[in-house]
């Protein structure tokens, strides 16, 4: 945080603003905050509004909450007790909530000091609507800043009350809290933050609410704010009298849009926030505090975009100021000789129509801000993209090579709540008890109910539930069928996943998994011997007696994937026990083509593995050869470093694995993250 307070733009934004402290007074505190604020340190009440009110004050002067009132509180105590001004003292306050915005913006977008500073600190909306008129809605604003980012990075309790305290300092918050809900109910991984964030939330606002809404003078400042009324401004005459209300009718269909957002990430949240407060600014004749709800959401939105948004922004802050400029009143110099020909110029005020005008340009600029903040903010969603169909991953391979293993490797990323996973061994026609057992392996595709297999999985892919049995390996018995219900992810694991074209085509990713023979068989004798109660020599019969259907049906399959995941061991004449701890090479074949100098860097960088390019093609297919020992939190520190944008997809705590299992995961999340933003190409 030094880092940035040391930075030469930080220095000429703070001469800037202690300029303004120093040598204005504006009409809004000299008017209302001022002498609200010093009723308060001289009669001091825990209902400044109805003293104010009684000493016969405006009641245009503090319609806001116990938050706002509490956090300017401090500054004006001291430095009533110094001697300083009330003016100085409510101009320090927000200069300290100013800087907190800074360190808040500087924790959503890291690495980018430099274009934080100039699109923040020197931002001309954020000067001219907080030291030369002096408002205050940059405190709200930063109460729900750091309860979103407390949604991301904290506890969701905190994320609560921070909303909570949003509310209280303006009721205008409230607009953010249907959304914030949306998002965390529609994520099945933040599911489980919906109650902890709604319970802190509800009884933050309850106790700060409450008492407010029972003073009378609170009410009457708060009812009878003619800010409160601008909602209902832009109408369209119904007939008899009605009307209907523009904004109200466009945040709800706004509302109504996002439900229908399976899933939006963090990113995506922030950019809707933004685009609903600048809804507000459009519909409205806003205040000129209010265009401060926006600027969290244009930094961002600036940071994540190139030169021409921030040409866009800029536009449409300075059409702001000059519009602002012309239609506020001006603020009081300190200093009475201060430019005294410029104060008593009589400028002439512009014609209606130039205005008007102005205003068109200025609405025209925010239209164009939330049509691209939108556009921007659901094509570079991974949630977006998952939203619109299931990701489907077909792993194929012979039996007893780890395609269970992967499939549950995956659910232990993505989350049990994210994930269905259809085993091709539900699909057998028939169990052990039946004759046909004996006569034909199930590896022959006539084997297997293929076509019902199919079927369930295009179900599956459309977003419909499935009827199917499960197949018990200990007793090997059907089970009775159950709905089976689709989700964000279908991992689809099966000796026959990858045979059908159909299949093929409906898959997202797909994997084929091949094994050294004798490291094969050992780990299926370890597998089908101790977990699932065969005896050690009907295992090897049955693994002769499916050697040629694997030739024939399983293998070829290799052809089909995108990517072939082979494992050797290091040694071939040292296998190992049937333990399976002999040393292991991991051999990748990638179709599709991958970013692989980043994953080398990071595999050999930061794992430590010895990494080869066995081969390299003209086509776009590489081939890897990976060896050594890596433990799980390397392999979460390497998906991050890889794929920072990718967390949002995975569980709240992500199982990793050690060794060539975790890299396994690794390589396969790699193509799952290069699939999905091949979705909108």
């Amino acid at each position: 945080m030094t880092g940035i307070l040391g930075h030469p733009l930080f220095h000429l934004g703070l001469i800037i603003r202690l300029t303004c402290m120093g040598l204005l007074i504006p009409s809004a505190v000299q008017q209302w905050y001022g002498p609200f604020f010093l009723q308060s340190v001289t009669a001091p009440s825990l209902d400044p509004w109805t003293s104010y009110l009684a000493m016969g004050g405006d009641p245009r002067a503090f319609p806001y909450g116990y938050a706002m009132w509490f956090l300017f509180l401090p500054l004006t105590f001291l430095g009533h007790a110094a001697g300083l001004a009330i003016a100085h003292s409510y101009g320090m306050t927000l200069l300290l909530v100013d800087i907190g915005m800074l360190l808040a913006l500087k924790r959503l977008i890291e690495g980018n000091d430099h274009l934080l500073l100039k699109v923040y600190w020197l931002s001309p909306v954020v000067l001219f609507a907080t030291y030369w008129l002096g408002l205050n809605d940059l405190i709200p604003i930063l109460l729900l800043i750091i309860g979103i980012l407390e949604l991301r990075d904290g506890p969701p309790q905190w994320a609560g009350v921070f909303m909570a305290l949003a509310v209280s300092a303006k009721l205008s918050m409230i607009l953010a809290v249907p959304f914030v809900l949306i998002y965390l109910h529609q994520n099945k991984r933040l599911k489980t933050s919906f109650l902890p964030f709604v319970l802190p939330l509800t009884v933050a606002m309850a106790a700060l609410q409450l008492p407010y809404l029972h003073s009378p003078g609170g009410r009457a400042m708060l009812l009878g704010n003619p800010e409160l009324l601008k909602i209902y401004d832009l109408a369209i005459s119904f007939g008899g009298g009605l009307q209907i209300y523009i904004l109200p009718l466009t945040y709800l269909l706004v509302l109504f849009t996002v439900w229908r957002v399976r899933r939006m990430s963090f990113e995506l949240l922030l950019f809707l926030l933004g685009v609903a407060f600048l809804l507000v600014l459009l519909l409205t004749p806003a205040s000129p505090g209010w265009f401060m709800w926006v600027i969290p959401f244009l930094v961002l939105y600036q940071a994540k975009s190139g030169q021409m948004t921030i040409a866009l922004v800029a536009g449409f802050s300075l059409l702001y100021v000059g519009l602002s400029g012309i239609l506020a009143p001006t603020p009081i110099f300190t200093f009475n000789s201060w430019l005294p020909a410029l104060r008593a110029m009589d400028w002439p005020q512009p014609a209606a129509y130039v205005l008007s005008l102005w205003q068109t340009l200025l609405f025209a600029a925010g239209v164009i801000l939330a049509v691209r903040m939108l556009q921007e903010g659901v094509h570079s969603n991974e949630y977006f993209r998952l939203s619109r169909r299931p990701f489907i991953i077909g792993i194929a391979g012979d039996s007893g090579v780890g395609k269970d293993t992967l499939a549950s490797s995956l659910v232990g990323l993505f989350g049990q709540h994210s994930v269905v996973h259809v085993s091709g061994d539900d699909y057998h026609l028939w169990d052990r008890r039946k004759p046909m057992w004996q006569v034909m392996t199930h590896l022959n595709p006539h084997a297997n109910d293929l076509s019902r297999f199919a079927q369930d999985i295009i179900s599956l892919a459309n977003g419909h539930p499935a009827l199917a049995r499960h197949y018990d390996h200990r007793t090997g018995v059907m089970s009775k069928p159950a709905l089976v219900q689709s989700n964000d992810f279908i991992v689809v694991s099966g000796l026959h996943a990858l045979y059908l074209p159909i299949l093929r085509s409906l898959y997202d990713l797909k994997i084929f998994i091949d094994m050294d023979e004798g490291l094969r068989r050992q780990l299926k004798l370890n597998r089908d011997v101790r977990q699932r109660g065969h005896h050690r020599s009907h295992v090897l019969a049955t693994i002769e007696r499916r050697e040629a259907d694997a030739e024939k049906y399983i293998h070829p399959q290799a052809g089909e994937a995108d990517l072939v995941i082979s494992i050797r061991p290091t040694h071939p004449d040292h296998v190992g026990e049937v333990d399976g701890h002999s040393k292991l090479r991991l051999s990748v074949l990638a179709r599709q083509g991958m970013y692989y100098e980043d994953l080398l860097r990071v595999l050999i960088g930061v794992c430590g593995l010895h990494v080869e390019v066995a081969q390299e093609r003209p086509s776009g297919e590489i081939e890897l050869s990976i060896e050594g020992e890596v433990e799980a939190e390397d392999m979460a520190f390497a998906a991050g470093k890889l794929m920072p944008q990718l967390k949002e997809l995975l569980d709240t705590i992500p199982q990793w694995y050690s060794g060539m299992r975790g890299l396994t995961q690794l390589i396969v999340l790699t193509h799952v993250t290069q699939s999905l933003r091949a979705r909108l190409i």
